[in-house]
């Protein structure tokens, strides 16, 4: 349809043939050659070019039955025009198309059939099955978590799927380093874009890892986010002076300090307005009563304006218990409100650690347990099944009490030790002689590096002045390979300096400064060198945590050269006093934060007495905090951090959709019908280019070519090759494309074989509800396929395994829909029979849609109000929201109606009786 300026009148009511799954729309606009329209049911809105916008006017004949938006239904009797808006004529009275319900779609498959307009028929059964694959696809749990690039790490999906179902995400993600809070991170983000519950991200991250996260984003997820910095906003201003640059993208990604130190950029950025907000290593963010830092202002007046948000760190008490309380502020200011109640209420968590271990022994703790749980009618009845002995019970009152009581509704914390399998830390501490500490330093160095042969080895430094000069020296000693990663360095050179030193024949040795030991992943190198010993403890274990972390095959050697006096003070109370080099510190900020008036009096001249006097203060201290971590915080962190039996489930349920060669086979085929050129390389392994294809707008597919695989393993070890899953763009735009065009929905066939002459109508009708992406109605009804058949006596044939098993090939029509009694009668008669079916049928899966929704978020709204009533970490907005999203759900799932997506006409006749052969 090509469509004239004048012919858009603002209120008319059209639909889109490309997505007739947002219903009804308003024209806005149309001038200047561009139509704007607004899709009310579905919360969109969009523009498209005049002379080739892909919609309809909505037409409605005599006959036809229309709804309105209080739901009353009626049949036309008549339709006039005034002023270029339509009115239907009723028996109830007129009604303008205004005031027609939106959720009504249309599609035009009947129309292609009537006007011979066919399709093959292997197009109309591959669109039938994409409409069955793409609805199971969109009601699985592991819808986000399946397409990224990694190993199926279990605490990392139960995370990602615990914050990612929660209608508001506002958590501190804090696994200790290296357990990968950033994949955590990316999983979220993925899954929330993926369904539609977010759209506009913003990622602020130390300016040195803006590349790193750029590239994890894209490689792992496929999500290419835009970054942003002062240059960029610039550029973007002299095009438009009086717009705000940070509407300019969805998806963006800058550094903290490119925002904390500019007042008018973190304004735009605020007003911009973002569903989900990101903030990696979080301890950064300087807090105190009287005087917040920069970055941390910066963030709470972003994070006030944003449902979601995650704060990662891996060390949540860096900064000591106040900057702890302040992080935990920026989710919910009005939970932590308070600095002193906040400190005294963490006295409870042994108790109820004890209590949950008890029960998970077997154990029926009585008359304590009873006053624990008095006057919660969701913990009570827990407890009523587990004393009852009824199956699984005590795992579900174990959860409810991690769920009820601690700090596992807004902080996430796996640690090494309760997760286990990670290799071993071994320190090589070397005392130097000499004064000059620098020279028997790099001396001591050189020999290391020739002992170790062709080993990688990472040295850290604190500063880009050492950082530099230790590199000099080495090489001018050594002439060794290697390469430098500090902040006086461009992005793009660390990145390339940091690949060089991955590659297996590259760099032997990184020297970084300070910023080497955050966000960076060196887990391919064994041997760590501290050139200098930070003074804090959580430092220390980021710069051992470039190393040790998931991934890491060998032993840690921890190389650690030091002069006498302060430094080996320092070293001592590392080593004897925190066993810091060879574990993670349970509590090592706030073991620091207590010793240290006797650390500072160790280290100024390092005097024996002073650092004896150190060592025996840090033993008693971390003695006293190792215990009361373990015996509260930390175990009910640890449990609620993460649930091995959900975690399995998921895992399960991605190597189920990993495995599945039906699927690998739709995908091939699906692309070869879109017209991609296909070379099969491996067992699982494709190489694809463009070919003859169907549409420009064929995602992601270079000019040249690309290889993918549909397994994971060889994904993980190959990156340059796609990893096609249900998640990856290039499928779901395939999908997307096909479904969303007319291709393969109409069509004729010829079924020869005995009997009588016949006409049978066959039929794919969508059930689906049209609702604003950010409710994930899809989650309970996605767009259901139901297919009917029926023949042109009105019998119903669906079922008929003989129908079911014909073979069909394409034929012309022979004059059969030329046929006026045919088009005008019959046809008609049978796509009526095939709308009653649909609605008849239609109806049990709206019903048991309705339901499922209705048993999940009453039973989880009944959750949150039992928890809200003890504990006060669940925010009031978050049950507020979760009872809205309820209400907008049952509303559109309740307005769900069956639309005709496909429909095939097939002529059954007797075969055609084969020539003999004559023999001359």
């Amino acid at each position: 349809m090509v469509a004239v300026e004048n012919a858009w009148v603002r209120g008319q009511r059209w639909a889109s043939d490309s997505e007739p799954e947002l219903g009804l729309g308003i024209i806005l606009s149309g001038a200047d050659g561009r139509v704007e329209i607004v899709f009310p049911a579905a919360g969109e809105q969009r523009c498209y070019a005049l002379d080739s916008a892909p919609l309809r006017r909505v037409r409605f004949l005599p006959g036809d039955r229309i709804k309105t938006h209080t739901g009353a239904e009626m049949t036309v009797e008549r339709v006039r025009e005034e002023n270029g808006l339509r009115i239907h004529e009723t028996e109830a009275g007129d009604v303008p198309e205004a005031e027609l319900c939106d959720s009504i779609s249309f599609s035009k498959p009947e129309e292609r059939l009537f006007g011979g307009k066919l399709d093959d028929v292997a197009a109309f059964d591959l669109r039938g099955e994409a409409l069955r694959r793409r609805a199971d696809m969109r009601r699985s749990p592991v819808r986000g978590l399946a397409g990224a690039r990694m190993d199926l790490i279990p605490h990392q999906l139960f995370i990602a799927d615990e914050v990612a179902n929660r209608p508001v995400p506002r958590v501190l993600l804090a696994d200790e380093v290296g357990l990968g809070k950033t994949i955590e991170a990316c999983l979220i983000i993925h899954r929330l874009l993926l369904t539609g519950r977010a759209s506009r991200v913003l990622v602020l991250v130390p300016e040195p890892l803006v590349h790193q996260w750029f590239v994890e984003l894209h490689r792992r997820f496929q999500l290419s986010f835009e970054i942003f910095d002062e240059s960029r906003c610039e550029a973007i201003e002299e095009g438009d002076p009086e717009g705000n640059p940070f509407l300019d993208s969805q998806w963006v990604l800058a550094s903290i300090d490119f925002l904390a130190n500019d007042e008018r950029r973190t304004g735009q950025a605020r007003e911009a307005g973002w569903d989900v907000l990101v903030v990696d290593e979080a301890h950064h963010l300087e807090w105190s009563p009287e005087e917040p830092g920069a970055a941390y202002e910066m963030v709470r007046s972003l994070a006030a304006e944003t449902e979601g948000l995650l704060l990662l760190t891996a060390t949540p008490q860096q900064l000591g218990p106040e900057g702890h309380f302040a992080r935990l502020q920026l989710l919910d200011p009005e939970r932590y409100s308070d600095l002193a109640r906040f400190e005294k209420e963490s006295a409870h968590y042994e108790e109820i650690a004890d209590i949950v271990e008890r029960i998970d022994a077997g154990e029926d703790i009585g008359a304590s347990l009873d006053l624990l749980v008095a006057g919660r009618k969701r913990l009570e009845q827990s407890l009523a099944r587990f004393r009852s002995g009824v199956d699984g019970a005590r795992e579900k009152l174990v959860s409810d009490l991690l769920d009820g009581f601690g700090m596992g509704r807004v902080m996430f914390r796996n640690t090494r030790a309760h997760l286990g399998g990670f290799p071993g830390r071994e320190p090589n501490l070397v005392k130097l002689k000499g004064k000059e500490g620098f020279v028997a330093a790099v001396n001591w160095v050189c020999k290391l590096l020739k002992e170790l042969g062709d080993e990688k080895v990472l040295i850290i430094a604190n500063t880009v002045e050492l950082a530099s000069a230790v590199m000099e020296a080495i090489q001018e000693e050594s002439g060794v390979k290697g390469a430098l990663f500090h902040e006086e360095l461009t992005l793009l050179q660390r990145d390339r300096n940091a690949a060089y030193f991955a590659e297996p024949d590259g760099a032997r040795i990184l020297v970084c400064s300070e910023i080497g030991s955050e966000g960076r992943n060196f887990q391919f190198a064994r041997h760590l060198v501290l050139f200098d010993v930070p003074e804090d403890i959580d430092v220390l274990e980021q710069r051992i945590g470039r190393l040790d972390r998931i991934g890491q095959k060998g032993i840690i050697r921890i190389h650690v050269p030091y002069i006498a006096g302060m430094e080996e003070a320092l070293v001592r109370w590392m080593d004897e006093g925190l066993d810091a080099f060879r574990h993670s510190v349970a509590g090592g900020a706030e073991i620091q934060w207590q010793v240290q008036d006797e650390l500072n009096r160790a280290l100024d001249g390092g005097k024996p007495a002073a650092v004896k006097k150190l060592l025996a203060r840090t033993a008693e201290v971390r003695a006293e905090v190792s215990e009361r971590l373990a015996r509260g915080q930390d175990r009910l962190l640890e449990r609620s951090s993460h649930r091995p039996a959900k975690s399995a489930a998921l895992v399960e349920g991605i190597q189920g959709w990993d495995a599945d060669k039906e699927f690998e086979d739709f995908v091939i085929r699906l692309f070869e019908h879109s017209g991609v050129d296909i070379e099969e390389l491996d067992p699982r392994r494709y190489f694809l280019k463009p070919g003859n294809l169907k549409s420009d707008a064929f995602p992601a597919l270079p000019d040249d070519g690309i290889t993918i695989t549909f397994d994971r393993r060889r994904a993980l070890g190959h990156e340059h090759e796609a990893f096609m899953t249900w998640d990856h763009p290039m499928v779901r735009g395939a999908l997307d494309l096909m479904l969303g065009t007319a291709d393969g929905n109409a069509c004729f066939a010829l079924w020869e074989t005995g009997g009588d002459k016949r006409m049978l109508l066959e039929a794919w009708v969508v059930v689906e509800a049209i609702a604003p992406a950010k409710l994930h109605v899809e989650r309970f009804l996605p767009q259901t396929p139901v297919r009917i058949m029926v023949d042109h006596l009105g019998n119903v044939l669906t079922d008929d395994a003989t129908v079911a098993a014909a073979k069909l090939r394409r034929s012309e029509s022979k004059g059969l829909l030329k046929n006026e009694s045919v088009k005008r009668k019959v046809l008609p008669a049978m796509l009526t029979k095939i709308r009653d079916m649909a609605v008849e049928q239609s109806r049990p899966i709206i019903q048991a849609a309705q339901e499922s929704m209705f048993l999940e978020l009453s039973a989880e709204i009944s959750r949150l109000k039992d928890l809200a009533s003890v504990n006060d970490h669940v925010r009031p907005e978050e049950i507020a929201a979760l009872e809205l999203r309820k209400a907008e759900l049952a509303k559109a799932i309740s307005a769900a109606r069956p639309r005709i997506d496909a429909v095939r006409l097939i002529w059954k006749a007797p075969a055609a009786p084969k020539k003999e052969k004559t023999v001359e």
